[in-house]
């Protein structure tokens, strides 16, 4: 395994570097100003326009998508360390670099499988961050972690497909600038577990089509939302179908591969973040007539949170390599690994950092709680720890059965 890095992504991380020092790190408290100021929590703020701008005239925009026709041609491993920058300020740097999920992930579907058609009218403004998406795919009535559950339903009447069902933590759906949902339903009920399912491009504006609350996160209300979204007899063009029907289960597996080691990448930035702001807190702080920065507990939690951060890096690279060598499908079992442990490593280091800060920690006046939470959400998004967990278990147990080796 090769984790060198070429001369470009040196260049671009010390690019990153600076735009985080300069630029995203100082928009954190004009962002929330703003916000505070409109009262709307999916007000669109004037400082993230400007983050935009910034970001794409250093030439880091759509960093995360790979090949030269669509994106910046960056292999995985080299947009590790990206991504990971920019997880150190996760509600700004990934959007300010058209870099966030859920549209990274929705236009890599509609740069692989969308018809020219498809990727003119959704794909190039998403590209050019124009307008935001969402990803209709979990259902509140069903156990969605099993993908097979799913009730929503998509039928052809004629030149049509009619579309019903109900979604919710479809991130970006209550934003204003959410233009159109990638919706997963049932096609054809008859068929086998993994081809009834069918993906379908709605507009966001289409009659039927409903945002009827959006969810907290631990009483936080992200920007754009995680909407419970009403899809009540839609119809819409046959020639909004991804791929072809029974397809869908198939295309949700190329699309949460890599997102979810996006994901994975960011939270250990977080992590960094977390583990900084620790560093100092205790070697500011003194008690018992010396910087907490001396008691054998913190220097434990600091020892320890290295050692975590570092073993999750590692392992998102190996990751990282893997799809690049061999593909998501011959990487999914450290990719599920990866799902588990970096999420995992965060939460503990963000932590201790939180008991490091005392009453601070707690409070909005560090970014510590924000980060929790959302590493914290993480152990659920894109398939709950205990899925990930099963399906390393059943890789590593089939080694074991008979007929393996001839298999």
């Amino acid at each position: 395994m090769d984790f060198g890095f070429s001369e470009r992504t040196v260049q671009l991380q010390e690019r990153l570097l600076s735009f985080m020092d300069e630029h995203v790190y100082p928009a954190e408290a004009v962002h929330d100003e703003q916000m505070a100021a409109a009262g709307d929590p999916q007000y669109h703020p004037p400082v993230m326009e400007e983050l935009k701008a910034e970001a794409r005239s250093r030439g880091l925009w759509n960093l995360f998508l790979p090949g030269d026709e669509w994106g910046a041609g960056l292999t995985n491993l080299e947009y590790a360390t990206l991504a990971e920058i920019s997880g150190r300020s996760p509600e700004l740097a990934p959007e300010a670099m058209n870099c966030s999920a859920p549209d990274t992930g929705n236009m890599e579907i509609l740069a692989e499988f969308g018809t020219p058609e498809q990727q003119d009218r959704w794909l190039r403004p998403l590209l050019d961050g124009e307008i935001r998406s969402c990803f209709g795919m979990t259902e509140p009535d069903v156990a969605s972690s099993d993908a097979t559950n799913i009730r929503g339903s998509i039928v052809r009447d004629g030149d049509e497909y009619v579309v019903n069902g109900r979604k919710w933590w479809s991130s970006g759906a209550a934003s204003p600038r959410c233009k159109v949902a990638i919706f997963m339903g049932v096609t054809d009920p008859d068929a086998d577990p993994w081809h009834r399912q069918s993906m379908i491009l709605v507009p966001m504006d289409a009659p039927g089509v409903t945002v009827e609350k959006d969810l907290p996160v631990y009483g936080y209300t992200h920007r754009g939302g995680h909407g419970v979204v009403r899809f009540e007899d839609v119809r819409v063009p046959a020639s909004s179908l991804l791929g072809e029907e029974g397809s869908g289960f198939a295309i949700a597996q190329a699309r949460l591969g890599p997102g979810r080691i996006h994901h994975c990448m960011r939270v250990i930035g977080m992590a960094e973040r977390a583990f900084d702001l620790m560093c100092e807190r205790v070697l500011d702080r003194r008690a018992w007539g010396k910087t907490i920065a001396d008691q054998g507990v913190v220097q434990d939690w600091i020892a320890e949170s290295r050692i975590r951060i570092e073993q999750a890096r590692l392992l998102v690279l190996k990751a990282a390599w893997l799809m690049d060598t061999v593909g998501a499908r011959g990487a999914r079992i450290e990719i599920s690994a990866i799902k588990v442990a970096a999420p995992r490593a965060a939460t503990w280091v963000i932590d201790r950092a939180v008991q490091a800060w005392g009453g601070a920690g707690v409070t909005d006046g560090t970014p510590l709680a924000h980060l929790w939470v959302t590493a914290r959400m993480l152990q659920l998004a894109d398939g709950p720890d205990e899925v990930h967990k099963m399906a390393v278990a059943r890789r590593e147990l089939r080694r074991f059965r008979p007929g393996w080796r001839s298999a």
